[in-house]
């Protein structure tokens, strides 16, 4: 279960970060074992048909799988960025757009911050859903890296000066 104050935390930061999610009115719903759970009013998220636009559920689901690992890593100056991505839609939105990033096995999770913390950098597969009346709505499996920033500068940064 996830604080208030952690959960305004988040929000706060990913709205500084990506400022899309302040348009898309993302929230932080919840954290638990099952994963970490991202919702968005289809209201300010719905296409022509008055359902869930694709690039809303894309979007969404996205930002899930950076926010879980923004969380597990603890670390503000790591850069999450996903590198490749599989979506599928599997059935119309008509409500909440809600985003569930599936907690990998502790032993991905372990290899991921292990890496991380070793060589400054990290990768791991994600999947998350978008779930409608207990139904998966669209799918989507991203493979998500990691970078340490180096010496406060953006990865890749310090071999320009060269």
């Amino acid at each position: 279960m996830i604080t208030d104050a952690r959960r305004r935390e988040m929000e706060d930061f990913l709205q500084q970060q990506i400022p899309l999610t302040r348009a898309m009115r993302v929230r932080v719903e919840d954290e638990d074992l099952r994963g970490l759970t991202l919702s968005a009013p289809l209201e300010e998220n719905h296409n022509h048909l008055g359902t869930a636009f694709g690039g809303s559920l894309a979007a969404l689901m996205m930002l899930a799988g950076y926010v879980f690992l923004w969380l597990e890593l603890n670390n503000r100056d790591a850069h999450i960025v996903i590198s490749k991505s599989r979506i599928k839609f599997r059935s119309p939105v008509r409500n909440t757009l809600r985003a569930v990033c599936v907690r990998p096995t502790p032993e991905e999770l372990e290899k991921f911050r292990v890496d991380f913390g070793t060589e400054g950098k990290a990768k791991i597969s994600l999947e998350v859903s978008i779930e409608q009346d207990g139904q998966a709505a669209a799918n989507l499996e991203g493979v998500y890296v990691a970078l340490a920033s180096v010496g406060g500068q953006e990865p890749g940064e310090e071999n320009k000066a060269r």
